[in-house]
């Protein structure tokens, strides 16, 4: 397993279920429907009641996010951040804003740690160098503008050695 850290970011190439952090970040679509991928994995090994509680939040907007348990997962939370697919318009903007909201949804519920995959990167189609990008400046402004409330230690939680590359080389640029 690959680490890398910087101030409060930190890089990890696993399973995002697996994570010890106060929350994990779903990469969700706009009817919160736990489908395949990263979500299929918090189903799996989280059971059945964060669908339960996800189907009574009414679905989410593109570059918004919502909160439920996390079942049997270590994290108590996961948020459900709803990220862009390629060709929507607007990419850029909406992933920062499901980025951002995340935080937001953390800080509210007075977390101090949150993990996040690599929104949208999957089926959506969106590139990784571009999320990486997007993702790291949301994340290390909402830091530098104070903006974080008590979230302390923000995790990306990557898979594979590409997309752990492409974090680490962005990271290191700031």
């Amino acid at each position: 397993m690959k680490t890398y850290t910087q101030g409060n970011i930190t890089l990890i190439q696993g399973d995002i279920t697996a994570q010890d952090t106060d929350a994990i970040v779903n990469p969700s679509n706009t009817s919160l429907y736990l489908g395949a991928g990263v979500s299929g994995a918090i189903r799996a090994k989280g059971g059945d009641e964060i669908q339960t509680e996800m189907d009574k939040l009414g679905g989410c907007e593109v570059g918004g996010a919502k909160v439920t348990g996390a079942g049997k997962l270590k994290a108590r939370y996961v948020i459900h951040a709803v990220g862009p697919q390629m060709g929507e318009g607007d990419e850029d903007a909406k992933l920062k804003s499901a980025t951002v909201e995340s935080m937001k949804r953390a800080a509210e519920l007075g977390l101090m740690s949150i993990a996040f995959p690599a929104i949208s990167t999957g089926i959506f189609g969106y590139p990784v160098e571009r999320c990486a990008k997007v993702m790291i400046g949301a994340v290390m402004d909402m830091f530098q503008s104070g903006q974080a409330g008590g979230v302390m230690k923000v995790v990306f939680c990557l898979l594979g050695d590409e997309t752990f590359d492409r974090f680490r080389r962005e990271l290191g640029k700031r």
